[in-house]
């Protein structure tokens, strides 16, 4: 069934679900804040800001105007950097239908409120029923049609959203833990950052190995504390994306945490890179933690390290010389 999709970001993620759901027969167009970027894109069918070097189907519909990009929609992917979500999402607030089908593939809290994307959106968008999609997904890699795993959360008809999305190289599981799923995909952005800084540092597998695996133990305590499923942290968005985003190429937390770990300032690593959402999310979860009383040690030696100036090396010495314990 051909469904009208508005796709409001175009940025890598952003172009690679529009790339997917108009594979899938969908009527997509995708809002950027840029008219003249937009335009290259047009002209050019690439988006080389974002994805280089992929082609762009010329099926998908690219527009900087709110009220093009609404009219007639029903199902919207929300695809803006956490930085950016709460102030883009208020714009449309008034064009949007009541009762839209949205799913939010920011992966983050808002820094100033703390609060979920999926949270935030049922805030602003009256009677919106709000999913959330993550998983080991970069976006190079799917707009490339390499074969990719996520998981759609949504309390009430996951079904729906999830034929939507799901072809033959794309799968699309489904569960109804939408804070899991949330919380999975944006904390897995700080441990990256901490894998990222011991590479950088010159540490090997086995470092990372350990990083991972109690990174992963860390998110889960947090993830439970805060009302989710254990079981959705050994899945897809939690151990799948936490490997990933640990140690791919693709990884713009972890390369942001390598440069860190030899040594380069933030300031030039933020100037330089896309969004990174680890080094934002970091201050929110070390706050969550201390308010909440959750033991998240990766996190605490991450916020220490880039937004106090810790020596990296110090910081893994911190962890390694915690009080021992039974795994």
């Amino acid at each position: 069934m051909n469904t009208r999709i508005t796709v409001i970001g175009d940025g890598g993620w952003g172009t690679a679900l529009a790339m997917v759901l108009a594979e899938n027969g969908h009527d997509v167009t995708v809002w950027g804040p840029f008219e003249d970027y937009l335009q290259e894109i047009r002209s050019g069918g690439e988006n080389h800001r974002f994805l280089p070097g992929v082609p762009l189907p010329d099926t998908i519909t690219w527009t900087s105007d709110r009220e093009q990009a609404v009219a007639d929609t029903h199902h919207y992917v929300l695809a803006m950097p956490t930085k950016y979500f709460r102030t883009i999402m208020e714009s449309f607030a008034p064009l949007v239908p009541a009762g839209a089908h949205m799913v939010s593939v920011a992966k983050g809290f808002d820094l100033e409120t703390r609060e979920r994307m999926t949270t935030i959106a049922n805030d602003i968008f009256t009677g919106a029923h709000v999913a959330a999609l993550s998983g080991p997904s970069h976006a190079e890699e799917v707009a490339r049609g390499q074969p990719t795993a996520v998981v759609l959360a949504s309390s009430e008809a996951p079904e729906m959203l999830q034929a939507l999305f799901t072809n033959r190289m794309f799968r699309v599981y489904t569960t109804d833990d939408v804070i899991g799923v949330e919380l999975g995909g944006a904390l897995k952005n700080v441990v990256a950052v901490a894998a990222g800084i011991c590479d950088g540092i010159g540490f090997g597998d086995n470092t990372r190995a350990a990083l991972i695996t109690r990174g992963l133990a860390e998110i889960t305590r947090f993830g439970m504390a805060m009302g989710a499923k254990e079981k959705t942290f050994s899945g897809l968005s939690g151990m799948g994306d936490l490997i990933v985003t640990c140690g791919s190429q693709h990884s713009r937390n972890r390369s942001a945490g390598e440069r860190i770990g030899r040594g380069e300032s933030l300031e030039t690593i933020m100037s330089s890179q896309q969004a990174v959402e680890g080094i934002w999310n970091c201050q929110i979860v070390n706050a969550i933690a201390r308010d909440k009383g959750i033991d998240t040690p990766i996190t605490d030696e991450v916020y220490a390290v880039v937004h106090q100036g810790k020596d990296p090396r110090e910081a893994v010495t911190s962890l390694l010389s915690r009080e021992y314990r039974p795994e």
